[in-house]
């Protein structure tokens, strides 16, 4: 199978340059965002593959696709650029970012909503689905990077 090319995760909304470690758009690290262009196709993909598995591990602990097929007309219908060689998870949550105060009947759009999660509007879960991938990012950087970046100092 041929991987498309990675384009840049980057939304327009960069916090690095307001001093974060982790783009609070993105969710890249500051260097990353720094050096994106010059990063090879390897480069680029392990680190879209990570932000791909946090949001895969923060969205399913939420929510749960039903019918993958529905989920994708939806995005088509809907006109939301959705990554198809992803996880329906990535795309459920572009939906979401589209327009998360659109929908009515989660599962018309081939998803439900986790029980412990009911009472919550989709846009409030679509915002603590954003947070929990930014504090996921951070805390990875934090163990991984950071820790490095302080015993240099």
């Amino acid at each position: 199978m041929v991987i498309p090319r990675v384009v840049t995760p980057c939304i327009g909304v960069c916090s690095t340059a307001l001093g974060d470690d982790v783009c609070r758009g993105c969710k890249r690290y500051s260097h990353e965002v720094i050096a994106w262009n010059g990063y090879t196709d390897k480069q680029k993909q392990i680190i879209d593959e990570r932000l791909d598995g946090f949001l895969i591990q923060v969205m399913s602990n939420k929510l749960t696709i039903r019918d993958p097929q529905v989920l994708a007309w939806q995005c088509q219908t809907q006109r939301v650029r959705y990554p198809a060689h992803k996880s329906p998870y990535i795309w459920l949550f572009q939906l979401l970012r589209a327009g998360a105060g659109q929908i009515v009947e989660p599962i018309q759009f081939g998803f439900i909503v986790d029980v412990q999660y009911q009472d919550v509007s989709l846009s409030e879960l679509r915002d603590m689905v954003d947070r929990e991938f930014y504090l996921l990012s951070e805390a990875h950087y934090q163990r991984y990077i950071g820790m490095y970046l302080q015993s240099d100092k």
